[in-house]
């Protein structure tokens, strides 16, 4: 039996990370639907979870490799831009009580300054842009 899986699958595009975070959000769909079956929400929730089940497992049986493989990448290119957002904000937190961020106003890049040093002129490095603030 187990063969026969592998001999089917063969050529086909399979589970991806793309179908996992579509399968992930299917179930949180279905326990909103279950929690919610009361009101008009369940009864809207339900046919878009099953819409997102079928395109999950169009995905993966599909034996179109390439455009699967371009969606999986623009998937992951949004993921890590996502995720390198929350990690750039969590070691501003850690950075919190030594150094101040500021926004620079002209090209918006984050420049971190030292606390503790009164009112002072702030000099982009990436745009050359000086400003002043209160670190």
């Amino acid at each position: 039996m187990k063969e026969k899986i592998i001999q089917f699958m063969a050529g086909r595009n399979g589970n991806d990370a793309l179908n996992r975070f579509l399968l992930l959000a299917d179930v949180i769909l279905i326990l909103l639907a279950a929690v919610f079956s009361k009101s008009g929400a369940g009864r809207l929730l339900m046919p878009i979870a099953l819409i997102v089940l079928g395109f999950t497992y169009f995905r993966m049986f599909s034996r179109d490799l390439i455009r699967r493989g371009e969606e999986n990448g623009r998937y992951l290119r949004i993921r890590e831009r996502f995720f390198s957002a929350l990690r750039v904000k969590k070691e501003q937190w850690v950075q919190r009580k030594e150094y101040k961020f500021f926004v620079c106003p002209s090209c918006k890049t984050t420049l971190r300054v030292p606390k503790g040093r009164g009112k002072i002129k702030i000099v982009c490095r990436k745009c050359g842009n000086s400003f002043m603030g209160k670190s």
